[in-house]
């Protein structure tokens, strides 16, 4: 089995990072490469995720107080038409238990 190092697609930069120019479809050397460079394809997708993870972890509090800010909001529009009553929301069109068909579609 020939050592990666010593294999003419291995490449070594500047600051020690390794990577390879090898194709699976079309210039493996030996079965022991395509195993080597599956290996390294699932590295770079488990960095790829704990990265995704790590960003989700900061906008998790942004998102929490997005989601307090609308909640209160919410609540706030619904106080605010606790004062209609039933022939008044009749007239105006905007019944809460009755929905139009555009509503019910969004």
């Amino acid at each position: 089995m020939i050592d990666c190092k010593d294999c003419e697609f291995f490449k070594r930069g500047e600051n020690g990072e390794i990577s390879f120019g090898c194709d699976p479809f079309t210039n493996v050397k030996e079965p022991e490469c395509l195993m080597k460079w599956v290996l390294i394809k699932v590295n770079q997708m488990a960095a790829s995720y704990q990265a995704t993870l790590e960003y989700y972890k900061k906008l998790a509090p942004m998102q929490e107080k997005m989601f307090n800010f609308m909640e209160r909001e919410m609540d706030d529009i619904n106080e605010a038409d606790k004062w209609r009553t039933p022939e008044e929301d009749q007239e105006q069109g905007t019944d809460p238990d009755v929905w139009d068909d555009e509503s019910a579609s969004i």
